[in-house]
């Protein structure tokens, strides 16, 4: 077989015909399209780019949420040799005006939740594109081109269009016969949180490289998988281990019901999950975090014995389990071996329950992932098996699986990447040293779209510099500290990665949502701090309390017990660890581009923004946690505004 992504969908349309590929929620239920129902949809709409002016080589961006229109719009694009660029529905318009520029887009795929911010960016499209339209709300469409001024001969229906197509199928198949492994499939933008976003051209070797290694060592079983996908698909682990794992082992993809919007999804994820039954869940730091504190909210609610249980349950079971790969003496097993089934035959079958009964795992990517957060869900009983990559190397680099894991790290290398950690002065690290990650494999990109300098600079003599620093460890796990670009600075130039705090401080903390570290040549480490707003009013209702003080010295404790913990006191050193911090008045969001669209900081602006906060807390007054500024925001948590 061909090594291309559409070679094997057109082989997984002939091994596994009827099995549900994609599927998405409607007014009348569930609308599932079968692996057949999706080769021959993209091969219609094949022909209909050829027929409207697609060659080999033009760009098709794709800018709406995850469904069925989406799949097929990408894999006809493909056959028609055309290449994909993925959009997030969270880009600015501005944004979205740049993409499509710069990668000279022909086309651009839209739905209902997206085409107005899409129009609100086309002023700004300094060349000619045409619209295709994924659903089916014709007035609306128009109406709104009408109103914008915009010519309706920009504009295709999607549905209509294909049908039109059909009879095309065969020709369309034929194209496969023309592409190659070394074309490229997408331009995935980056999200710039270091500054302007670049095009990473990924080729159908790539991914065919980076799914093969993926369900390999997850062992993905055939016909036996299906899960909610909740990431975007323009998500670059969402876009491989999601829609193109699926198609070498017949995997199910269950979009989460988008009807609503935004706010909408996220209302509709515990509903989708009991519906849908998913066996695995991919997931990033920010969304397992939010699972797991709901699951404490919810335990809390049930009442102290409940909470009391299920609390020493978890502790039994990390007791229990260890780290994963190093297994604790039996006299440590057997002690903790009771505590922990009876939680789990009491709460914890209870619990894993809000992911339906199938549940097996959550696959972790896209950002750091505390310690805690592994040890917690593996616990509960639905492990989460974190990875490593980023999109320039298609994106899996390392991952543990339920068959070698060890907590704390992101895993083993996959078999055909090659991983070496290249210390500072430029030389090797040795085993458990400190250095950047870089990384060799056909799964690397092919460069970055139409910027020479920034390729040279990420690929250096056959090697991908990943700009992540890392090291190997002492049983061959790979364990990942942060960016190389969100380092801190002490006063003397001493270096530290602030990631790995930050995410304990959030694990640790029930106040705290979002943080981040400081330290550019200062005397000691600060941190702007974003409450989780819902937890604090509870804390304050049930605690009756009237005093912004004694609220401010219960939230300091929690963001400084860092210090006192027993893992994390030993592992950070304490010069690194924030001294004081600043309560914020509002949250980092997509809105204000403090954080991107793969839910990420974008640092540089948060410190544009924060400017005159930050200098405040290198002040006498600010250099404590219990100053004005602080205290005068809690006020509103305790006068109900």
């Amino acid at each position: 077989m061909k090594r291309t992504i559409t070679a094997c969908l057109a082989k997984a349309a002939e091994e596994f015909p009827d099995r549900v590929y994609v599927a998405r929620k409607t007014d009348a239920g569930w609308k599932t399209y079968g692996f057949r129902d999706v080769y021959q949809q993209a091969c219609a709409l094949a022909t209909w780019f050829r027929a409207h002016g697609i060659e080999k080589g033009d760009r098709v961006a794709i800018l709406a949420e995850g469904s069925p229109q989406w799949v097929v719009t990408e894999f006809g694009a493909l056959l028609a040799g055309a290449i994909a660029v993925p959009l997030s529905i969270k880009l600015l318009p501005e944004e979205i005006a740049f993409r499509l520029n710069h990668s000279e887009a022909k086309f651009v795929a839209v739905s209902h939740l997206t085409l107005e911010k899409f129009l609100d960016a086309l002023p700004e499209v300094g060349h000619p594109l045409r619209i295709l339209y994924l659903d089916e709300t014709v007035e609306e469409f128009f109406r709104q081109l009408d109103q914008r001024g915009v010519d309706r001969q920009r504009g295709y229906l999607f549905f209509s269009s294909v049908e039109e197509g059909r009879s095309g199928v065969l020709q369309a198949s034929s194209f496969e016969e023309a592409i190659s492994e070394e074309d490229v499939v997408t331009i995935s933008y980056t999200s710039g949180t270091t500054g302007n976003p670049k095009g990473i051209m990924l080729t159908h070797k790539n991914y065919f490289t980076n799914t093969q290694d993926s369900v390999e060592i997850f062992q993905v079983p055939y016909l036996q998988y299906q899960t909610l996908l909740i990431l975007p698909c323009d998500h670059s682990f969402g876009h491989t281990v999601g829609l193109f794992c699926a198609v070498l082992r017949g995997i199910s993809l269950y979009f989460v019901d988008s009807r609503g919007g935004g706010v909408g999804m996220v209302r509709n994820i515990p509903i989708n999950l009991l519906e849908t039954n998913p066996v695995f869940i991919l997931t990033v730091p920010t969304l397992s975090g939010n699972f797991m504190r709901k699951i404490q909210q919810g335990v809390q609610e049930r009442g102290p014995l409940v909470k009391a249980l299920f609390n020493l349950g978890i502790q039994a079971g990390i007791k229990y389990y260890g780290d994963g790969f190093n297994r604790p003496p039996f006299s440590i097993r057997a002690k903790y071996f009771l505590l922990h089934r009876l939680a789990d035959l009491l709460i914890f079958r209870k619990v894993r329950r809000i992911f339906g009964n199938k549940m097996q795992f959550f696959v972790g990517g896209g950002a750091l992932l505390d310690i805690r957060q592994q040890e917690f869900f593996n616990a509960l009983g639905v492990p989460i098996y974190q990875g490593y990559g980023l999109t320039e190397a298609a994106p899996v680099i390392s991952s543990n699986t339920p068959f070698v894991h060890k907590f704390g790290t992101a895993g083993k290398v996959c078999p055909s990447v090659t991983c070496k950690i290249i210390r500072e002065d430029g030389k090797p690290a040795g085993i458990g040293e400190l250095g950047e990650i870089c990384v060799q494999g056909e799964n690397v990109m092919k460069g970055y779209y139409r910027n020479e300098e920034a390729t040279r600079a990420a690929l250096r003599d056959g090697w991908l510099h990943t700009g992540d620093l890392g090291y190997i460890d002492e049983d061959g796990f790979l364990v990942v500290v942060g960016r190389e670009k969100a380092l801190l600075i002490s006063s003397d130039g001493e270096k530290y990665s602030p990631e790995e705090i930050e995410e304990a401080i959030q694990s640790l903390s029930p106040f705290v949502s979002q943080i981040m570290l400081y330290n550019d040549h200062r005397k000691y480490t600060s941190a702007l701090v974003v409450l989780d707003e819902g937890a604090v009013r509870n804390f304050v209702a049930q605690e009756k309390i009237q005093s912004e003080i004694f609220l401010l010295d219960r939230i300091t404790e929690s963001i400084l017990s860092l210090k006192r913990d027993p893992y994390y006191g030993k592992r950070f050193p304490s010069y690194w660890l924030p001294v004081t911090f600043a309560i914020l008045p509002e949250p980092f969001t997509e809105q204000n581009r403090m954080i991107n669209s793969t839910l990420k900081m974008v640092r540089y602006r948060i410190v544009e923004a924060y400017r005159d906060t930050i200098e405040y807390l290198y002040t006498e007054e600010g250099s404590r946690p219990k100053n004005p500024r602080n205290l005068e925001i809690l006020k509103r948590y305790l006068d109900g505004r």
